[in-house]
């Protein structure tokens, strides 16, 4: 779960994804259940595709290596990377966020999980990798220390590993009058910093020929994008949105963007990737 809410937290804000975000989205659209690993020259040729220089790539594959999010293996003068147990629920994870739970909301029950917390000044990390997994799973800052998000979210994975169960309280309610919804998703959340991520993606992607130079690159370019633009997003009611709320058009777009390109994009990168399998790494 951090490994996945501070690659989010990295990617906020950012126009263009930064690379260790695309290489996530080429290992979860090229490599994840395939049980392969890739050879790293085959990355290099991939995100150079995309912009991103042979030094930066290297730095990131080895970074990712050091936190276990890459198995890497030396086959005669080859070097092949895969995904660990790791990288492969953060890909899960992030497949699940774009292709079934959807960027609109429209099953919440009337819900909220609400999450307070008190820690002592001295544990800056663990308040750090707490806030940003609360981000990531869709909570808003109500007042001091209090966190809320709609729906039923699991605590668990949120304090995996920090030690703070003892700092920490978790709740489950529904509003009552005379609290009004609308003004609590306006106090959490910053709605019109959400709606502008989806209205530049709108932007961004109306002429995906310009985006980049071959249909690899453009399907890579576009899921990180998609990607950066989702993790900001609470998923909040969509009774409480504006009529105008940018998400579903925007959605909508990449949807017809990724079924026209994908095809094309597997059938590139399956004549590129130079691979064993994971059994033959293991040897």
């Amino acid at each position: 779960m951090s490994d996945l809410a501070v690659s989010a937290a990295e990617g906020i804000g950012a126009d263009t994804p930064r690379p260790q975000t695309l290489l996530l989205t080429f290992f979860g659209g090229h490599v994840l259940d395939r049980e392969i690993h890739v050879a790293t020259a085959s990355v290099l040729d991939v995100l150079d595709r995309v912009g991103v220089s042979e030094h930066a790539t290297r730095s990131t594959l080895s970074r990712m290596a050091r936190r276990g999010l890459l198995h890497r293996v030396r086959r005669g003068r080859h070097v092949y990377v895969g995904l660990t147990e790791r990288s492969r629920a953060i890909l899960h994870d992030g497949e699940r966020r774009i292709w079934r739970a959807g960027a609109v909301n429209r099953q919440w029950d009337g819900t909220w999980t609400l999450l307070g917390f008190s820690m002592p000044e001295s544990w800056q990390r663990q308040r750090h990798a707490l806030r940003s997994r609360l981000l990531w799973a869709g909570f808003g800052s109500l007042q001091g220390g209090l966190w809320i998000a709609p729906g039923e979210v699991d605590p668990v994975p949120l304090l995996d590993g920090l030690g703070a169960d003892g700092h920490v309280k978790v709740f489950q309610a529904r509003a009552l009058p005379p609290t009004e919804v609308a003004g609590i998703v306006r106090e959490a959340w910053d709605i019109d910093r959400l709606a502008g991520h989806y209205r530049a993606f709108l932007a961004r992607w109306r002429d995906p020929a310009a985006q980049a130079p071959d249909v690899l690159a453009r399907d890579l370019l576009l899921e990180s994008d998609w990607l950066q633009t989702i993790r900001t997003d609470p998923r909040l009611p969509r009774e409480h949105l504006p009529a105008d709320w940018p998400a579903e058009p925007a959605q909508e777009l990449f949807y017809a963007l990724s079924t026209e390109l994908r095809p094309a994009a597997r059938t590139i990168a399956a004549e590129l990737l130079d691979s064993i399998t994971d059994e033959q790494a293991d040897d």
